[in-house]
C-alpha cells in the first residue's frame, strides 16, 4: 500500500471521529449541564468508575477534574467490590462508563452505590442498555461506527467518551468561576503552572534593552539599533514615552523585499501603528493568549503601564525559555 493510501487512511480517522463529535455535541450538551448541576448540588467526591479502556478514560476524567478544581477520584469498577468501596462518603456522585452499557462489573455495583445514597451518571455507548435503566442521568457517548477500517477498534467510541468527560469539565470549571490562578494553584510543581502565577514584568525585557527610536528616525539607523539590541524589533515612542509603534524584523524584511532601498525611508513609513500590547501588570498568560492568536501570530508585545507610557517589550521566547524555579 502506498504512502498517499495510507495517509488517506490517517485522515478518515480524523475526519470520522470529527463527524462523531460533531454530532454529539446538540445531542449530548443539554444533558452534561444537567449532570453538571447533579454533581454541584452534592457535597462530596465525583467518583469515576470504569473497566479497561473505560477505566483508562475514567482515570483521564478524574485527572482533569482534580486539575480544574473539582474533587475526584478513580475507583476501577473489578476492585470495588473487594474493599475500594472504602473511598466513598455518602452523597459522593459517581459517573459510570461504558461503551456496552451492561458491564457485569458496574451492574453489581448500583444496588451499593444506592446504598451510599450516591447520584449516577452514566457516560453509556449504548442508550438503550440495563446500565441506562438503573442511572439518574445519561449521557449519550453511542457512535454511528467506529473510526478505524475494520470498524471494531474503540476509536470514535473512546474519543467521544473522553470528549463528553472533558465537556463536563468546562461546564463545572465555568458554573465554579475557575480562573488562571487557580489552574496554577493546582499546578504548583508543573512548568505551566509556574508561568501562569508570574507577571509580564516578571520576563520582560525592559526599555533599556530595547532598541529604542522616534518616528522620524531614518530605517538605517533603526536597523542599527535592533543589531545592536536584538529583540526581534524596535519601539517606536513618542516623547512622552507612549507607544507609537512598533518595527518588527518581518517588517523590515517585507520592507526590503518591496523597496531594496531603506536610506530614503524612516520608521513611520515601516512601523505596524498603534501596535497590539499588554500591561506590564497582567499575568503571563496574557500574553500567551495574545500571541497565539493564530490571526495575528505575534512573536513580540509591546509593554505598557495602565497610564500609556512603554517600559519595555516581550518575546515568545521569553515566555517559553525561560528556566523558573
Amino acid at each position: 500500500m502506498s504512502n498517499t493510501d495510507l495517509t488517506k487512511v490517517a485522515e478518515q480517522i480524523f475526519t470520522a471521529e470529527a463527524e462523531e463529535l460533531t454530532q454529539a455535541s446538540a445531542r449530548v450538551a443539554g444533558d452534561v449541564v444537567k449532570a453538571a448541576d447533579l454533581i454541584q448540588t452534592h457535597d462530596g467526591k465525583v467518583v469515576v468508575c470504569g473497566l479497561g479502556k473505560s477505566g483508562l478514560i475514567a482515570q483521564k476524567i478524574v485527572a482533569t477534574f482534580c486539575s480544574t478544581g473539582t474533587q475526584a477520584v478513580f475507583l476501577h469498577a473489578a476492585e470495588a467490590l473487594h474493599g475500594d468501596l472504602g473511598i466513598y462518603h455518602p452523597g459522593d456522585p459517581t459517573i459510570l462508563i461504558s461503551k456496552s452499557g451492561s458491564t457485569d462489573e458496574l451492574l453489581r455495583l448500583i444496588p451499593i452505590l444506592r446504598d451510599f445514597k450516591s447520584p449516577l451518571i452514566g457516560i453509556l455507548g449504548n442508550p438503550n442498555s440495563r446500565l441506562t435503566e438503573k442511572v439518574d442521568i445519561v449521557l449519550d457517548a453511542s457512535v454511528s461506527r467506529e473510526a478505524d477500517p475494520l470498524g471494531i477498534v474503540p476509536t470514535s467510541s473512546t474519543t467521544l467518551t473522553m470528549a463528553i468527560g472533558d465537556a463536563l469539565a468546562a461546564v463545572l470549571m465555568t458554573a465554579n468561576g475557575f480562573k488562571h490562578e487557580d489552574f496554577a494553584r493546582y499546578h504548583p510543581g508543573g512548568d505551566l503552572g509556574k508561568k501562569l502565577r508570574l507577571n509580564i514584568q516578571d520576563i520582560m525585557q525592559p526599555l533599556g534593552d530595547c532598541a529604542v527610536v522616534g518616528a522620524g528616525e531614518k530605517l538605517r539607523n533603526v536597523v542599527i539599533q535592533m543589531t545592536e539590541k536584538p529583540q526581534g524589533a524596535a519601539l517606536v515612542l513618542n516623547e512622552d514615552q507612549s507607544l507609537s509603534g512598533i518595527v518588527t524584523e518581518g517588517d523590515l524584511r517585507r520592507c526590503l523585499a518591496e523597496n531594496g532601498d531603506i536610506d530614503a525611508l524612516t520608521a513611520a513609513e515601516v512601523m505596524t501603528e498603534s501596535p497590539v500590547s499588554v500591561l506590564e501588570s497582567s499575568p503571563l498568560s496574557d500574553a500567551v493568549s495574545l500571541m497565539e492568536d493564530r490571526t495575528s501570530q505575534i512573536s513580540v508585545l509591546p509593554v505598557v503601564t495602565d497610564t500609556g507610557t512603554c517600559t519595555g517589550l516581550i518575546r515568545i521566547h521569553d515566555i517559553y525559555q525561560t528556566t523558573l524555579t
